[in-house]
C-alpha cells in the first residue's frame, strides 16, 4: 500500500503525519508543487524485464505524457534482489540531489521510497506498483529501493542524457527511515 509520512526536518523520529489513502497522499503532495497519481496497470511486468517490452507496454500513457509535459526521453530501471550492483547503485541514490528537470516515475511492479525535503518538512512517499510520482525541478529529494530492491519503473525525462543529478552535499538523508525491504 502507498503510503506518506510528512516530517519535521529536524525530528526525523516522529512523523507529523501519516496517509495511506491515494486521495489523501495526492492532496498532501499536491500542496507542495508534486504529482501523484495512480495509474491501473496494463499488464503485469516482473523486476528484470527489459527496457523495450516495459515500453511497449505503457506506450500510450508514455507518449500522452511526453506530449502533455514535453519529456523527450524514456527508460526503464528495473531490480530485483539478486542484482549484481545493488548495494552500489542504492547507495547513488540515497545522497540528497536535485535536478535542473522534473523527476518523473511510473512504478510498473515493485516498490520505491522517494523522500522529499520541502520548506523545512520531509516528504517520505512509498511508491507502489500503479503510482507515477512527479518531483519537480530543483526539488531536494533522495530515493531509496531497500537492500532487496525489487521494482520496475519508467523514467521520463526533458533532458535526452537521462539521469543527472546534482548533490547537495548536505547528510539529511542519513537521519531518516530507509525503505523497509518488507514495507
Amino acid at each position: 500500500m502507498s503510503r506518506l509520512r510528512i516530517f519535521d526536518e529536524n525530528h526525523p523520529a516522529a512523523p507529523l503525519s501519516t496517509h495511506a489513502e491515494h486521495a489523501a497522499i495526492a492532496r498532501e503532495l499536491a500542496r507542495v508543487g508534486v504529482r501523484f497519481e495512480q495509474w491501473a496497470a496494463n499488464q503485469p511486468i516482473a523486476p528484470g524485464a527489459g527496457q523495450d517490452e516495459v515500453i511497449a507496454a505503457y506506450r500510450a500513457d508514455i507518449d500522452r505524457l511526453m506530449r502533455e509535459e514535453g519529456y523527450r526521453s524514456v527508460d526503464v530501471i528495473s531490480l530485483k534482489p539478486d542484482h549484481p550492483e545493488r548495494a552500489a547503485l542504492r547507495q547513488k541514490f540515497l545522497s540528497e540531489h536535485t535536478h535542473s528537470e522534473d523527476e518523473v516515475r511510473f512504478f510498473v511492479a515493485g516498490a520505491g521510497q522517494f523522500t522529499l525535503h520541502i520548506d523545512g518538512k520531509v516528504y517520505d512517499v512509498l511508491c507502489e506498483a500503479g503510482d507515477l510520482i512527479g518531483v519537480p525541478d530543483g526539488t531536494r529529494h533522495w530515493f531509496d529501493m531497500s537492500e532487496a530492491p525489487y521494482f520496475v519503473a519508467i523514467r521520463l525525462f526533458t533532458n535526452t542524457e537521462g539521469w543527472v543529478a546534482n548533490f547537495t552535499g548536505s547528510d539529511i538523508a542519513q537521519g531518516f527511515p530507509r525503505m523497509d525491504p518488507l514495507h
